[in-house]
């Protein structure tokens, strides 16, 4: 038996090669959903000043979100995968419907230009993460205070209204989520690696995995639409 007989027929590799597929397969649904959900909200005037008309619903629809991804995050071993399919579309799609303010502040094209330049960064850090033999995990307690830094910056910048916060939490928000590509998928890996209970088990591992991976990529997208994003 020859060396890439063996390769092919490690367990290990066999598990890695048939999930991330899947999760990026869920995670491109999602971005779709996300992408429906906002074109249908920026088509109707009566739903856009419903929902950025009043404070109080846009930041109804924010709480929602982080209680869908907190729910679905910390309730993953106790509901079924058809539920946590049924949560991560429904996050996606209220992720839609307040993403869609983005294109009432930044032109069509340094959106659609800053995606792509987006998604290129993402894929070449989930590369690095999926194939680099470095070991990852040292970075994360790096990136975590990387990410409350971000969000308290964000908070306190509510109040000051600073441009040029804004530009240095974005800065740092892009290499923080550039880190985290890395390494959500290393951990990934790893996990599909050690293998799964059962196909129940894998199901929701695929969704968990999706969501992480999604999260990174949208906040990347945001902070470099920041960055690039051109006001109209």
């Amino acid at each position: 038996m020859d060396r890439d007989t063996v390769y092919t027929h490690n367990p290990a590799v066999v598990a890695t090669s048939s999930f991330f597929p899947r999760v990026y397969g869920w995670m491109t649904a999602g971005l779709g959903v996300t992408a429906l959900a906002a074109i249908f909200t920026l088509s109707s005037p009566a739903l856009l000043q419903a929902i950025f008309g009043n404070r109080l619903v846009f930041y109804a629809l924010i709480i929602a979100e982080l209680g869908l991804v907190i729910g679905l995050s910390a309730a993953i071993n106790r509901i079924s995968a058809g539920t946590a399919k049924m949560m991560f579309l429904l996050y996606s799609a209220l992720s839609g419907v307040t993403f869609s303010a983005i294109f009432l502040v930044y032109t069509e094209s340094s959106i659609a230009s800053t995606f792509f330049v987006a998604a290129g960064t993402f894929g070449a850090m989930s590369l690095y993460g999926m194939v680099t033999r470095r070991d990852l995990t040292g970075w994360g307690s790096f990136l975590f205070m990387g990410l409350i830094g971000i969000i308290i910056a964000s908070v306190v910048n509510i109040f000051l209204q600073s441009a040029m916060i804004t530009w240095v939490v974005s800065c740092i928000g892009v290499l923080v989520f550039v880190g985290l590509t890395a390494y959500d998928t290393q951990k990934l890996k790893r996990m599909a690696a050690a293998g799964f209970a059962d196909d129940e088990a894998r199901q929701k591992a695929t969704i968990l995995g999706a969501l992480t991976l999604y999260l990174d990529f949208i906040n990347l997208f945001l902070m470099m639409l920041r960055l690039m994003g051109n006001r109209r």
